[in-house]
């Protein structure tokens, strides 16, 4: 299904997604793996039960067996019987920046992935396809590093308290003044885990009496946060603006359940860039809607920020959207300004009020300085206030990366998912077998890229997922790509109908579509 919009009243620019139909054939062989799959579970725990084979996973002492049990045995079937026997695509420890390419610590396993022992070699110049290293701040040498460092030497590693006692530094005063001016908000606070942020200042904004309303994909932190506040949370389907004004039209009509009383607010969760799917949330759509209807608007722009728009400000600016229409900007540090934590811009009302409710500010810890310097070298550099143009150059790089990575990906006939211009680029391999046979693969061949399955994803829409960055060069993208068209051969994994054609003169932002028979 693609979807492309031309609305001349919302969009100013082309929105190109496109979700291909998974193939009937591969949906029925993947139900059929995860049959198998089970099938041989419920046989391998019946022999663990007669102990006939070795039992490795954790239960419950025998002399506790009477009690409640604290361990459930079969809430954990899904890891014993399927996800330990491709563990290893997972945790694997890494020995270095992880920029563009990264060692690895070699590790082998002689009980199916129970336990691993390390070999003592380590894999070097692995080329990173899975770190969120948008814009190539991940790095061990250059000016932010050399700052960071600066202020190690000055403030030390911690800061030993909360904002509100002894842990409130003038570097994090001008951390939120620079936010703020980054983003184009009256006012922003920074937050020590980008976790954190969303799971503890929603609880701070709306309670009981409230509504939220939730995309069907949001990130967990989001989940998490509207469970702890105590709202209703109702859910709409993924970036259909169709479902979310129905749900807006009905709270709006009939009000709180069995009292009839209208909601106290009306809260909409969305992302900025879906770390799943690679989809851009419909945002000029989402703000008529809330002004519509009088609704508040959390954007969390965690995977967005840094990495969309003509300077990096994220999805705001790449739709030439008002700032002040979002109510709450929400994003994190951890991924285009390569450091940790979080924060939120908007009106100084609203962060005065975090600054006394929000659980993650009274109570967490501050930000340790040398990330906190890190974040405003990184930014500056992205403002261009550092007296060069590298900033703005990786924000480019980082657009022509992805959409040569993406284009390459579909000629090559893999169902890709997610916006032409997502740095997040999904490769759907459905199958359970091949999500470990693929991340084993592409390991052999030096490339570290991250898989996802069930439950993380729909069960039949296991993938590989693909970050792009901007320190990625032409020719690490062209090694990548020609090892995942090898792999894809091997694994028989270009399963599209729509295979794009390669033409040598067409023009970059264009795509042609031709029908090839199934």
């Amino acid at each position: 299904i693609n979807h492309i919009v031309h609305n001349g009243g919302l969009y100013k620019r082309p929105f190109n997604e496109a979700f291909e139909e998974t193939p009937m054939l591969v949906a029925v062989l993947t139900y059929v793996g995860y049959g198998v799959l089970t099938l041989f579970g419920y046989l391998r725990d019946f022999l663990r039960q007669w102990k006939i084979e070795k039992c490795q996973n954790a239960t419950e002492r025998e002399e506790q067996k009477d009690f409640v049990p604290l361990y459930q045995d079969f809430e954990n079937f899904y890891n014993r019987n399927l996800y330990m026997r491709i563990r290893d695509s997972w945790n694997r420890p890494i020995c270095s920046v992880p920029g563009a390419k990264v060692d690895m610590m070699e590790r082998v396993s002689h009980d199916y992935n129970w336990t691993f022992t390390y070999t003592g070699r380590v894999i070097k110049d692995i080329i990173n396809m899975g770190s969120y290293n948008y814009l190539g701040f991940a790095q061990k040498a250059g000016t932010c590093q050399e700052a960071a460092a600066k202020v190690l030497s000055q403030y030390g590693a911690g800061v030993c308290s909360t904002r509100q006692e002894m842990g409130n530094l003038d570097k994090h005063e001008e951390l939120e003044k620079l936010v703020a001016r980054f983003l184009g908000v009256e006012s922003a606070m920074a937050y020590g885990m980008g976790f954190a942020t969303n799971s503890m200042n929603i609880p701070a904004l709306v309670g009981k009496g409230c509504l939220i309303l939730s995309d069907e994909l949001n990130h967990a932190s989001l989940v998490l946060g509207a469970r702890l506040s105590g709202a209703t949370i109702r859910i709409f389907k993924h970036n259909n603006m169709q479902s979310l004004e129905k749900l807006l039209k009905d709270a709006i009509v009939h009000g709180q359940p069995r009292t009839r009383r209208p909601w106290k607010k009306i809260l909409i969760l969305v992302e900025g860039i879906y770390s799943m799917e690679g989809s851009i949330v419909r945002l000029p759509e989402v703000i008529a809607l809330k002004k519509k209807y009088k609704s508040y608007l959390y954007l969390d722009e965690a995977h967005s920020i840094g990495a969309l728009g003509p300077s990096g400000r994220g999805v705001v600016e790449y739709f030439g959207l008002n700032p002040e229409d979002v109510d709450v900007m929400m994003g994190t540090f951890t991924k285009s300004f390569g450091a940790a934590g979080g924060y939120i811009g908007g009106k100084k009302e609203l962060i005065d009020y975090l600054r006394t409710y929000s659980h993650s500010a009274v109570y967490a810890t501050s930000l340790s300085p040398p990330v906190v310097e890190q974040i405003i070298t990184s930014m500056k550099c992205i403002m261009g206030e550092d007296g060069t143009t590298v900033g703005k150059a990786r924000v480019q790089q980082l657009a022509e990366n992805t959409r040569y990575f993406r284009r390459r990906l579909k000629e090559m006939g893999f169902i890709i998912y997610g916006n032409e211009d997502s740095p997040v680029v999904p490769l759907m391999l459905y199958m359970p077998a091949k999500i470990g046979a693929f991340g084993r693969e592409m390991l052999k061949r030096n490339i570290g890229v991250v898989v996802v399955g069930f439950p993380a994803t729909p069960i039949i829409e296991s993938r590989a997922r693909f970050c792009l960055s901007a320190a990625h060069t032409k020719e690490m993208l062209d090694t990548a790509l020609k090892e995942i068209s090898e792999v894809g051969d091997l694994l028989q994994l270009k399963y599209s109908r729509h295979r794009l054609v390669p033409l040598l003169d067409r023009p970059f932002d264009e795509t042609t579509y031709e029908e090839t028979e199934d």
